[in-house]
């Protein structure tokens, strides 16, 4: 079914599969994924957005919106005469608020209008994608000259325990991770994409490429690791797939729920680049 979206100059053909991406966001799990997302990353990812200047009259556009709480934000913050396209392949999980327009877009094979946005983000999802590489080439071309990319994405080769009852419960927390590895990359993700953004922006154009880590402590009050927590019901077929036993899920969820447990995050690779002004410069 082809349909132009009110107000937008996207359209889409609308398909069944999600290109490789790991969570469903039609299941029963997606909303909690969205809650803990936004409680564990919005404050990574919205001061960052800020310290672009983002404002009255900018155009923007998020992709991969999820449950819409950065395309919220930055709807409030471009009004009154700004605007905001939250696009997702399954997009009924975002509210329509004024200045936000949602769309059913696949980044993949649908196109974008070249040379449209002020401001362009996209968090954790290129990881997900094959076709990372030529998603950022498209995104590049979407933004109008001195319009500003920002890409956030983990780098998962660094999370270890910290503290745990016991070395056979710290080797457990390490299976589930590397189980959660193992199924992105069978779906064509790269677990470790975050640490390579920078580079990517750099080889498709982009200038005054700024990359920021962000790491932090996972305990069980943690969005964080209440994240983790969610990833093994969500997940649940792919991880037991990937080797994890129904036990194995059960004693990584009572670890994850100790309050004397921590580990170190993973790294939140916060990425910005800049397309050039017309006439060049950096």
């Amino acid at each position: 079914m082809y349909r132009r979206e009110a107000g937008s100059t996207l359209s889409r053909t609308l398909k069944d599969d999600t290109f490789g991406y790991v969570f469903d966001n039609d299941s029963a799990h997606s909303e909690e994924q969205h809650r803990c997302l936004a409680a564990a990353y919005d404050p990574v990812t919205l001061p960052r957005l800020a310290a672009t200047g983002v404002g009255d009259g900018w155009r923007c556009l998020e992709v991969g919106s999820g449950g819409g709480s950065v395309a919220r934000w930055l709807a409030a913050r471009v009004a009154p005469t700004g605007g905001v396209i939250a696009t997702d392949v399954k997009p009924h999980h975002i509210p329509e608020t004024p200045g936000l327009s949602v769309v059913r877009h696949d980044v993949v094979t649908d196109p974008l209008p070249e040379a449209a946005f002020d401001l362009i983000v996209a968090r954790l999802v290129l990881q997900h994608l094959p076709e990372r590489v030529a998603v950022l080439d498209k995104l590049v071309r979407a933004l109008k000259p001195g319009g500003v990319l920002q890409i956030d994405e983990f780098d998962t080769s660094y999370e270890p325990p910290l503290l745990a009852p016991d070395g056979r419960a710290a080797e457990l927390y390490t299976a589930f991770l590397r189980a959660k590895a193992d199924a992105m990359r069978a779906g064509g993700g790269d677990p470790h994409w975050g640490r390579r953004v920078p580079a990517a922006m750099r080889a498709a154009g982009l200038v005054g490429i700024d990359p920021q880590p962000f790491i932090e402590t996972r305990h069980a009050a943690s969005a964080g690791l209440r994240l983790q927590l969610h990833h093994t019901y969500h997940l649940r077929e792919k991880l037991i797939a990937a080797g994890l036993t129904e036990r194995g899920l059960e004693e990584v969820r009572a670890l994850m729920r100790d309050p004397s447990f921590r580990a170190a995050s993973s790294i939140l690779y916060s990425t910005q680049g800049r397309r050039p002004a017309v006439g060049g410069g950096s």
